[in-house]
């Protein structure tokens, strides 16, 4: 998985869902999205603008699985 990030937010909007019937990924809270890397081809072929952070980290791909509020039990 590659950690990209996009100019604005119109931009995420509209690659997240040209992304979202194509290849899996993730995007986080800090506005970084996880994406295969087959994906940065595409994305490239359709004319988005992003930039590559580099490669993601195990921290990072699990970070939307996790919750940082603990639930009252």
């Amino acid at each position: 998985m590659i950690t990209i990030k996009f100019s604005d937010p119109d931009t995420e909007l509209e690659a997240l869902g040209f992304l979202l019937s194509r290849f899996p990924g993730r995007a986080l809270k800090t506005g970084e999205v996880l994406i295969p890397d087959a994906a940065l081809q595409a994305l490239a072929l359709e004319g988005y603008q992003f930039i590559v952070i580099g490669k993601s980290t195990y921290e990072q791909q699990i970070a939307s699985l996790r919750d940082t509020v603990a639930s009252t039990v």
